[in-house]
């Protein structure tokens, strides 16, 4: 059965290209996974539920799917790059632990956030550690094909050898390279990196190995690698990631890679742009502003619903959040359901043909490089629309849920929310404003009038909750 049309924008070429699988009928997919030193940040997940849309728009089109995503449990220093401290083995002294014990904590974290973002397992999680004798072997491999050299701390790859070194990033090679040699220290190119670090010879690190070079542990770029040729094969479909990846740790896995197999690596790279906070300061464990899952369900808040604000932003493009940003899409997530569930109760059918329309129009919209936030609008225009009936609205919302996976057709969480009259939310939308221009005697007033109204209203940060009189 021939499968529909799917355009996936390339961060390898820039542009929107049709996707071609390398088998017809099975899609690889490898999705770079966390480095579970801490809990991930809610925009550490956002880059996790645009592959999940990936996949699941794959499987609508016919596809099965094989998805790979990985644990970085070690190899991965705090600088991104060659020097400081590995993650896990620093946050595990921090916290007086085992830095074992730590890292599958911290994946098993995970794994309960992205459950409750409805985010599908993959075929399989990977775990670094579990890859050390592949990880070796491809070092080996670079090593006998001349692309590899040895120095006092380690293995590094020679980026000079590969000629489309930073192709994908699009890397001034040239101008990295200028200025004084004692920057590289023994490094040949400043743009050259770890394959295995050797262990400090006054320091016994937790997790090190045996190798050819002496006792030590992987780099953190071979790990991806290693893993992906083990699990998917040497040329994969679809490899993504965030957009910080980009740069160095995507381009020197293309560089290990295509020169350890001699072929192609990855067909298609796709990247998640970042959650920002206002003023368009990214959240970052380094920053110390982030915000975890947890701290959002302590605020009340469904993690469904956070879900839903990823979704109204395509995932190329930057996200701002705040909890006022977060409330209004609270609002539109809670009006979408009670909307569904007012349908859901009468079973009229007719208007199959426009029925046919709404359906192109949102699965188009999908295979249009996962345009999410056009088929949700789409699927609100049917919604309302007089044009056909509510079973057959039912059918559409039960068909795309399955990729949208907010829970559309479950409304036990609707017996939650209060009915609020349009006109409380009037006032409360007004008391917010006059509190920011600090008129507390008019805001008072505001108050008292909600109270008249069987209502109570609490005030939050920049936004505010209301219940029923006590």
């Amino acid at each position: 059965m021939e499968k529909p049309e799917l355009k996936l924008y390339n961060t390898l070429t820039r542009t929107k290209e049709t996707f071609i699988p390398i088998d017809p009928n099975v899609v690889t997919l490898y999705t770079c996974g966390p480095t579970v030193y801490n809990y991930a940040h809610i925009g550490n997940l956002r880059s996790y539920i645009f592959p999940d849309i990936l996949k699941k728009v794959l499987k609508m089109a016919g596809y099965n799917v094989k998805q790979i995503m990985n644990f970085t449990d070690v190899g991965h220093n705090t600088t991104d790059e060659d020097f400081g401290e590995d993650k896990v083995e620093k946050a595990a002294a921090e916290k007086g632990t085992n830095a074992w014990e730590l890292s599958k904590f911290y994946a098993e974290a995970f794994k309960k956030d992205i459950t409750a973002l409805n985010i599908t397992f993959p075929s399989k999680f990977t775990y670094a550690t579990e890859y050390i004798k592949e990880q070796i072997d491809m070092v080996k491999t670079l090593e006998e094909k001349g692309y590899a050299y040895l120095t006092s701390d380690g293995v590094y790859f020679d980026t000079s050898k590969f000629d489309e070194y930073g192709k994908m990033a699009k890397l001034d090679i040239e101008g990295l390279n200028e200025g004084q040699r004692v920057e590289f220290k023994e490094k040949k190119n400043k743009t050259d990196f770890a394959l295995w670090k050797l262990s400090p010879s006054d320091k016994k690190r937790q997790m090190e190995w045996e190798s050819p070079w002496g006792i030590g542990f992987p780099g953190w770029h071979i790990e991806c690698s290693a893993m992906v040729f083990a699990e998917l094969g040497q040329h994969i479909d679809i490899h993504t990631g965030g957009t910080d990846h980009i740069q160095v740790h995507h381009t020197n896995e293309i560089a290990q890679s295509e020169c350890s197999s001699g072929e192609k690596f990855v067909n298609y790279w796709l990247h998640g742009a970042f959650l920002v906070l206002e003023k368009n300061q990214r959240m970052g464990k380094s920053e110390g502003n982030f915000i975890i899952l947890e701290n959002l369900i302590d605020e009340g808040y469904s993690p469904i619903v956070y879900r839903y604000l990823t979704l109204t932003s395509h995932y190329r493009n930057f996200l701002t959040f705040s909890l006022d940003i977060l409330k209004s899409a609270e609002n539109s997530y809670f009006s979408l359901k009670k909307s569904v569930k007012n349908i859901s109760q009468k079973d009229d059918s007719f208007g199959e043909e426009k029925q046919k329309e709404f359906d192109n129009a949102i699965f188009n919209s999908l295979l249009d490089d996962l345009n999410v936030p056009k088929s949700i609008g789409i699927l609100w225009d049917m919604i309302n629309s007089k044009e056909l009936g509510n079973k057959n609205k039912i059918e559409l919302i039960e068909k795309y849920d399955t990729v949208f996976s907010l829970n559309l057709l479950d409304f036990s969480d609707l017996d939650e929310k209060i009915d609020i009259p349009q006109e409380v939310i009037d006032i409360a939308e007004e008391r917010l404003l006059v509190r920011k221009n600090k008129d507390f005697k008019e805001s008072d007033r505001l108050r008292d009038l909600i109270h008249e109204k069987g209502f109570e209203i609490k005030d939050l940060k920049d936004a505010y909750e209301i219940t029923l009189l006590k």
